[in-house]
């Protein structure tokens, strides 16, 4: 039989080596926790949306309150006015982070030399003025596909001008991010990769759309057909209701599979930004909305 002290070492080793080894496991389930974590998404409200009739420190000031990391802004030709703005923006937390340009009122598309040329400047001023405001990506619209301009012509017109003006985006730094709408083009997930493919830069990418894609297709699947093209994110849901047909829906009551999506932005890496494009209203709704988001980045 050990005497008290030999039992009481005993005891001392038995239970060091216990915690230790417990210590170890907690150590392996966090690290393993970590591994499995989604990384959280910057969240952005579109500078449109916010409330008429305040200043821009308060407009900044309030996305800020109602939970929203940064905002997506306008094209502003105006570039002394831009670099302010980004400026009042960045010192009240709630950095420009990309321009939504657009492109329906004069598309690339177009066989109208008039017309394209008339994008092309106003794009060049997007581009420009996202440099000023300090963005990363400006939205663009490559085409629209009508009676008057088919889809093969609409895919030539629109990349011939977009390499007209891919060398200014490169020099400025800025990434143009060509978005799938309801224009009648880039209607499937792997065509719409080809595209972006087919430029073969880091300054031309894919801003993605998860609610545009809901009424024919299935978000997630775009997400992993696009992968590392995509460059920025728009949230916005979409009720079916039977063929192409259907409504636009509060954030989290459409058709989404948000928990889907968000697995799936996690497994092509996407770490970026995420912006609603739902409307505005109210503190209480700008408020509402960004707890929507949250959870949808959260992934619930």
């Amino acid at each position: 039989m050990k005497d008290d002290s030999v039992a009481r070492r005993d005891f001392l080793k038995q239970t060091a080596a216990v915690t230790v080894a417990a210590g170890l496991t907690a150590a392996c389930r966090s690290a393993s926790a970590e591994e499995h974590a989604m990384p959280k998404l910057k969240k952005a409200i579109q500078w449109g949306n916010l409330p008429k009739g305040l200043s821009d420190v308060d407009k900044c000031k309030l996305a800020k309150n109602c939970g929203w990391d940064g905002i997506e802004g306008h094209p502003m030709a105006d570039l002394d006015a831009a670099r302010q703005l980004g400026e009042t923006a960045r010192a009240q937390g709630v950095p420009f982070h990309s321009i939504c340009y657009g492109g329906w009122g004069a598309p690339f598309s177009d066989p109208d030399p008039a017309v394209t040329a008339k994008g092309l400047k106003e794009f060049e001023t997007a581009l420009r003025s996202a440099k000023a405001l300090g963005v990363e990506a400006v939205l663009l619209v490559p085409a629209v596909v009508n009676e008057q301009v088919s889809y093969d012509m609409a895919y030539a017109n629109s990349q011939k001008h977009i390499r007209e003006v891919l060398p200014l985006a490169q020099e400025l730094g800025i990434i143009i991010a060509v978005e799938n709408v309801w224009n009648k083009f880039l209607l499937s997930p792997l065509e719409f990769a080809r595209y972006v493919d087919e430029f073969d830069s880091p300054y031309l990418r894919a801003y993605f759309d998860v609610g545009n894609v809901v009424a024919y297709g299935w978000s997630e699947q775009w997400i992993r057909i696009l992968d590392r093209r995509i460059a920025k994110v728009h949230l916005k849901d979409f009720k079916r209701t039977g063929g192409h047909c259907g409504d636009w829906k509060p954030l989290r009551e459409g058709d989404v599979k948000w928990p889907v999506v968000r697995q799936a932005l996690n497994e092509v890496g996407y770490t970026g930004w995420v912006t609603t494009e739902v409307g505005g209203g109210d503190e209480a709704f700008l408020k509402d909305l960004a707890q929507r988001v949250d959870k949808i980045i959260a992934g619930t």
